[in-house]
Formats: C-alpha cells, structure tokens, sequence
C-alpha cells in the first residue's frame, strides 16, 4: 500500500528561468475581474442624512412615540469610526488634512448630541454600546486623520456626566492622550474652533470626571483606586490639549480660570511637587506637570513652602559653618536683617537675601513678626515708583507700570528693584537697595518672603521674565527679548494698539493716507528723539503690503529694544533672588496667573 501511496505522488518539475520567463504575464493585459485589490484606506460609507433630515425625524418621532428611525440613525453612526464619519465628516472623499479644518459638521453634531439626551433609554444604551465597540476594534500603526476625527466628535459627547458612564469616558480619554504628538497638534487647533459654550462644556466635563475620581461621592461606583489609577492622568492630559487650544486663542475661548480645580487644593499638594522634583517629566504623573490645572492658591503655597524650607537650609548651614568653626552663634545670622531710617529707605547691607527677611526701624521699637517688613516693602515701592525719580511711567489708560525709555549710565537701580522684587547685584556685586536694582530685587525679596506688593505690571512683563526662564551664564546673552504681539501692547498702551489695529485693517492707500514711514519718535525726559525700526527706515514708506513688518516693528522696538538695558538689569536683579524650582517651574508654566497674585496687577 505504501509503495502505491508513493506511486499516486507526482513530483513538481523544477523552475527554471525560462520557463518563468515563458509563464510572466504583465498585470496590465489582465482583465479587471482577475486583478488583485490592493489593500488601501478604509472606505468611508456615505451617508446622505442631512440636518434638516435629521431634525424632522426626531420631531416626527417626539409626536408619534415612534424612535425607530432615530434609534437606526444612533446604531448606526456610533458602530464604528468609519460610521462616525460618514455621519458627519462634510465631503466623505475629502482628506481634511489641515488644522485649520477638522472636516467634521459641527453644527450638525451639536444637533445630534443634544436631541440624543431626550431620546428613549435603550437609544442612549445603544450609543454607549457602538462607542465602546468603537473603542475595542484593534487599530495598528499610526492613527489616520479620520480616525482623529472620530476622537474629537466622541469627546463632545454629553453623556459623560454621570459615573455609570465613567468607564467608557476613561478609555475614550486613555487613548486620545496616548496619541502621537502631531496628532494632539491637530485636536488642539480643531478644539479651538469650537463654540465657546461647547467648549467650556468639554472642559467642565473633564474637570467633574477628575473631582468625582479623587473624591467619589459613592465610592461604590466607581473601580477601586488602583486598578484605574490612569485615569486621572489621562483626563488632565486631554484638558492640557483644550488648555493648549485656549492660550493660543486671541482672545481666549474662556477665563483661564476655568481650568483651575478647586478640589486639588485639598489633596497634599507638597507631596505631589516633591514628586515631581525627584521624578521630573517621567512617567510619575504629578499634577504639578500641569499647572494650568492648580489653583493661584495652591501656587502660592507651594512657593511659599519652597521658600521656607530654603531659608531653612541656609539657616542650618550658616548654624553649622560657625559649630564647625568653634564659634559663637549668634540667632541674629539666622536671618536677613536690614536696619534702616525712614528717610533712607535704600540699604546698602550685603546680606544672604535666602534667608528670612527681618526690618527694624533704627530709633524705633518693635518686633519684626511681619508687620514692619510689610511696611518697608510698601514705603519703598511709594518711593521708587515716583514719577520724579523717571524710572518707571504710569500709563493711565491702562492704570499700569511701564519701563521709562529714559537712558541712564548706572543701570544697577532696576536691578535692585527686580531682586527686591531679588538679590545682590550683579554689576557692583553689592546688595544694592538703590531704584533699578532695588525694584527688581524688592519683586524677587517680596516673592520670596511671600509679601504682597502695590505694583501694576502688565501680563507681557512676566513673559519677558521668563525669555529665557533660566539665566544664561554668559552675561552678553540677550534677555527679556519676548516675542510680544498687538494684544500685549493692548494691556499697557490701549490707544497706541488700537491705532496700530486700525492701520492693519485700513482699506485705502496706506502710503498717500498715512504718510509715514519706518521710524518712530520718542519723548526722553521732555526731548524729543528720533529712531530707525530698520537701517533706513526714515527713507521707507508704510505700505499695504509691508505694514505688518512695520507693526511687528514697531511693537517690538517699544516693549522690547527701547528698554532693553533697563529691562536686564531688572531681568538679573529678579532671577538672582527668585531661584527656587518651585517659583520658576510655576512661573515658566503659569506665569500670568501666579505673578499677578503676588502683584496688584488688575
């Protein structure tokens, strides 16, 4: 039997090249029906249900009682990413491949999503169901742009208020947060595009998510802590993309304010910086990754709390220095002391600005517990911020400080402010108390003292106080030079921007109307002064076409190029007290907000 089994085997002949050359047939003299597809994007069902379509089934049904056709249109379109687009992308074929557009209908799931919340129970179910088979299909390589727009409608939905649907929201948020970075640049700018009410929606919806996650009002509900322990960090990085969304709206879509959590100001914040301190941007989640997100009350405590615990340390290593050396100690070196006269406000004392800020008042009793530091603090401030002394101008329109452009040989002075506002003095290596050193130094010194100071700066001088936030070692490295736009100019001189505004939007002849050309004037201490904004900028007219360049230039030459000196002596008076990760890492984050706390900035 064998031997026969062996026989009915026949043996396939060898190939050789000529009889693969003889068999070759070209693809393109077959016929169509025996040609091999190849494998290519999904198609994309199309779908012809138009809004007003829709709207007139949902009354229909709202009158008979009869949703069957309302529930196919919810099974259907929520079955799949393919489903959802077909529903709602505008031009089924079109590729939406920019920020600019997300391809999806808004309006028309706006309408969709709000008839859904008074449809019959088992339509809502059968939503929840097609959204989390949606989310259960395997999807390999990289996310097409469709896919993203499936995302960004599966995020509106509204049914993510109640815990029952916790669950599926937490795998919706965990796999738009794990999204490649160019992809969360996409959802960014098409979050931006959203109605203001829809999108305070989004955001009011993930801020109730992360509350209801760490303080459960029916713990039951919900999975024990440790086996969902991604959740929260996958809801705040999904609202640090609309928070992104909304610092690069001009104006915000809403008060960036709404994305302050109030409930973290119960959870123990220290314990969270302390973590990020050791563990940075690692994979241990800390909410201080995302400032945005923590209340000016939680930043003023955390750098308030940084800061003791620096004065701390350098009381215990000056206590130390002198045990080591066998000498005396003496309570005093614990601590900053500054004698001064009220008619001589500016010490001129080196001292360790780390350590806790104490004021006596020579011929004047009384205990330093607060009350004469803040006392000196705001005398001072009265004094430097005197018109007289030209350092800075009230802009009354604004009803804020700016830098005078008036040029000086001794630039310490600003510096001094940013260090009071910092620290010994980088130019005449002396604790300076002395007008341009004093202000910064006296911002810096408040900061870290935690005081309260009577200065309106407008927002733009917190950026310029974080470009760059680390200062450079070398000292010829340009500082404070922050790209600066008509809006910051808006916060301190409102009519000069609006005049500007006007010229970029002006439909005539800019040249023959307007008559002007690169340069600008300026008024130094009652003379008048000319400058070029660019190398012959007297012999260049303003034209439709270059009156952008000239704007931008003329922005920058004011808040920029015009104080710059004064600016940098202000910059280094600053970051020579105010080094504390804590004040910078808030600060490079979330500048505005903090800073404006710490300042009486309105």
């Amino acid at each position: 039997m064998e031997q026969e089994k062996d026989q009915t085997v026949r043996e396939l002949p060898p190939i050789c090249p000529d009889v693969r050359q003889k068999h070759r047939i070209s693809i393109d003299v077959l016929p169509p029906e025996v040609k091999a597809r190849f494998v290519s994007e999904p198609i994309i069902p199309i779908r012809t249900k138009t809004v007003k379509e829709f709207q007139d089934d949902v009354e229909r049904a709202t009158i008979s009682g009869d949703w069957k056709h309302v529930h196919d249109f919810y099974l259907t379109t929520f079955d799949s990413f393919l489903e959802l687009n077909g529903a709602f992308k505008k031009e089924a074929n079109a590729p939406y491949n920019t920020i600019e557009d997300s391809g999806i209908n808004i309006k028309f799931v706006n309408i969709v999503y709000d008839a859904l919340l008074h449809t019959p129970a088992d339509t809502q179910r059968s939503v929840l169901k097609g959204i989390i088979n949606s989310l259960l299909r395997e999807w390999k390589g990289p996310r097409t742009k469709d896919d993203l727009r499936a995302y960004f409608v599966l995020v509106q939905n509204p049914q993510y208020t109640s815990p029952a649907t916790y669950v599926i929201y937490a795998h919706l948020l965990r796999q738009i947060a794990a999204l490649a970075e160019a992809d969360h640049h996409f959802l960014m700018h098409w979050f931006k595009k959203l109605p203001q009410k829809r999108f305070k929606q989004l955001v009011e919806r993930l801020q109730l998510f992360i509350t209801t996650r760490l303080f459960p009002a029916k713990p039951e509900e919900l999975p024990p802590m440790a086996k969902c322990s991604w959740w929260i960090p996958s809801a705040t990085k999904v609202l640090s993309l609309l928070n992104g969304a909304n610092s690069i709206s001009s104006p915000a879509i809403i008060p960036f304010t709404d994305f302050y959590n109030l409930t973290l100001d119960h959870i123990d914040f220290m314990e969270d910086y302390h973590t990020w301190q050791a563990h940075g941007n690692s994979y241990r989640f800390t909410f201080c990754q995302f400032p945005f997100i923590l209340s000016t009350v939680v930043k003023k405590a955390i750098i308030q709390r940084d800061s003791e615990q620096q004065m701390i340390s350098m009381a215990r290593q000056t206590l130390v220095d002198k045990v080591s050396r066998r000498q005396r100690v003496d309570m005093s070196l614990l601590f900053l002391n500054i004698k001064v006269r009220r008619l001589q406000l500016l010490s001129r004392k080196r001292a360790d600005l780390k350590k806790k800020l104490k004021v006596t008042f020579v011929g004047e009793a009384g205990l330093d517990m607060g009350g004469l530091t803040k006392e000196w603090f705001l005398l001072l401030i009265r004094q430097i911020f005197q018109t007289d002394y030209g350092m800075f101008t009230y802009v009354k329109e604004s009803h804020c400080h700016w830098f005078s452009s008036w040029k000086c040989d001794n630039y310490s002075e600003f510096r001094l402010v940013g260090a009071k506002a910092g620290g010994v003095c980088q130019v005449c290596e002396s604790f300076q108390l002395c007008i341009l050193n004093p202000i910064c130094q006296l911002m810096g010194l408040a900061v870290y003292n935690s005081i309260t100071l009577d200065i309106r700066f407008p927002p733009c001088v917190y950026k310029k106080l974080l470009t760059p936030p680390i200062v450079p070692c070398d000292l010829d490295t340009p500082v404070g030079m922050a790209t600066l736009t008509l809006d910051d100019l808006q916060q301190i001189m409102p009519d000069l921007a609006h005049g500007l505004g006007e010229l970029l939007s002006y439909e005539g002849n800019v040249e023959e109307d307007f008559y002007t050309t690169f340069q600008v004037f300026q008024e130094e201490l009652g003379v008048v002064k000319s400058y070029n904004l660019k190398p012959g900028g007297d012999k260049i007219p303003v034209t439709n076409l270059n009156r952008k360049e000239y704007v931008q230039l003329y922005i920058d030459f004011l808040l920029n190029k015009s104080i710059y000196r004064q600016f940098t002596a202000f910059y280094h008076g600053f970051h020579s007290v105010c080094a504390s990760n804590a004040l910078m890492d808030q600060l490079y984050m979330c500048p505005v907000d903090y800073l404006s706390s710490v300042t009486a900035v309105k």
